[in-house]
């Protein structure tokens, strides 16, 4: 019977035409079955083939919502480029500052000789050479972390160092505490590797000590997997006494952890790691893409001594290793201070960016830090997450719904986090007027 698909075709043209608005709820689908004097199952039947149509979009506890989208899936009338031009691109985060590229040639003419290019190009071990061992060692001492090079591992990219660790430490079925918000590719990691999440509370400081214990208590943590340093997307800091207690914590229970640092690199003269206080249980996780350029894909961690091995097999086993071209370019530019050089114009860059998100979004309730490539914007009722992307999207931006990082499905932030490192500065100003003249004019209307 295809009378489920008549059903959805008018609701679908009542979408198109403008009687269902964006961001309007659906009736519960009993109430919808009544309505249209049909069973409950065909109803549900409706609602999955309007979502499958991309019409809609279903939240756990809150109901059915017109998708800000335009049915057939173009852009809408847009502030700041024309349709059909390619999005603004303000979910992801590729930072790069003007000259970047001059800065980088001359460290690479060394390789342009036979000898030396035919070294880079032989493959690269999970631990690297003594050579980018020590860089990296020096480059973690710069942050308050001194540790022995034996116990550095390298990676093509941190997210694969995340997934080499968690899955050198949990088996499948196992329990990974984390923050409520959280990267979002490490829920990927963890469905691929059959890890549960756990999510954590946090308050103003980041992760709660006493969260970590109560979770333990019910079901032994395998691991934990937290961002001390400009959390993303929250760009919350954890102090030193928080860090401490949570040290603390982690060496009573005894849980190992993975500590992502990957945009620590932003505040000099931050908090130490957690891995400066629970050496013997921390896993520090970090990479240089951003510091230098996206297509720099290398990763590396810090491996508490007596796991070495099992973290290299992970990385073997995994396919995980750096490549030995990328690894010689990254020693290179360690050593002759471009990459020191590249930090210190990214830390002037976003604090310039922030101060466009401060003046362009004034009024609204965004949380970040001065340091950071990154802004969440709590967004004005009645805004959801899902149309305020799509509407976004409308105008030729791209921003990340916050249910990304949500780990709880029933908890979804009304929220989005909008990347700043990836666009000129002039065109993240545009960008960023355009979204407060979009969530001024919706709230305005009472659509969202």
């Amino acid at each position: 019977m295809d009378d489920y698909r008549r059903i959805a075709d008018r609701i679908a043209a009542d979408i198109g035409g403008g009687r269902l608005r964006p961001g309007q709820r659906l009736p519960p689908q009993r109430a919808f079955a009544r309505r249209h004097g049909i069973a409950p199952s065909t109803a549900g039947r409706v609602y999955s083939e309007l979502v499958r149509r991309g019409l809609v979009v279903g939240e756990v506890g809150r109901g059915t919502f017109v998708r800000a989208a335009a049915p057939d899936g173009q852009p809408g009338h847009a502030l700041t480029e024309a349709a059909g031009a390619p999005l603004v691109n303000l979910e992801l985060n590729y930072p790069a500052v003007p000259g970047q590229a001059e800065l980088l040639a001359p460290a690479l003419a060394s390789l342009l000789r036979p000898d030396a290019l035919g070294q880079a190009l032989r493959p690269a071990a999970a631990a690297g050479t003594p050579v980018a061992r020590e860089a990296i060692a020096a480059l973690l001492a710069r942050s308050g972390l001194r540790t022995g090079p034996e116990r550095i591992l390298f990676t093509g990219n941190a997210r694969q160092a995340i997934a080499a660790t968690l899955a050198s430490l949990v088996r499948p079925g196992g329990r990974v505490g984390v923050e409520r918000l959280t990267y979002p590719l490490v829920k990927e990691i963890a469905a691929r590797l059959g890890l549960v999440l756990v999510p954590l509370a946090t308050d103003a400081e980041g992760l709660v000590p006493d969260a970590v214990a109560a979770a333990h208590r019910g079901t032994p943590l395998s691991a934990l997997y937290l961002q001390p340093a400009l959390h993303n997307p929250t760009s919350r800091t954890t102090g030193a006494e928080r860090l401490r207690r949570l040290a603390d914590t982690v060496h009573r229970l005894g849980t190992p952890v993975v500590e992502d640092r990957i945009w620590a690199f932003l505040q000099p003269g931050g908090t130490p790691p957690l891995a400066a206080l629970a050496p013997d249980l921390v896993h520090l996780v970090d990479s240089l893409s951003k510091r230098v350029a996206p297509g720099l894909t290398v990763g590396f961690t810090v491996v508490p001594r007596g796991r070495v091995e099992a973290v290299a097999r992970a990385v073997r086993s995994g396919g995980w290793s750096a490549g030995g071209l990328a690894l010689e370019a990254a020693v290179r530019w360690l050593g002759d201070g471009t990459v020191d050089r590249l930090v210190t114009a990214k830390q002037r860059d976003a604090r310039r960016r922030q101060r466009l998100v401060a003046e362009k979004l004034a009024g609204f309730a965004v949380r970040s830090d001065p340091a950071a490539y990154f802004a969440w914007w709590e967004l004005p009722a009645p805004w959801r997450a899902d149309t305020f992307t799509a509407a976004a999207r409308e105008h030729g931006i791209a921003v990340t719904p916050g249910t990304a990082f949500s780990v709880d499905p029933s908890r979804t932030p009304d929220a989005v986090r909008l990347g700043l490192g990836s666009e000129p500065e002039p065109v993240l100003a545009r960008a960023l007027a355009t979204l407060a003249g979009v969530a001024r004019d919706g709230a305005a209307a009472g659509t969202g």
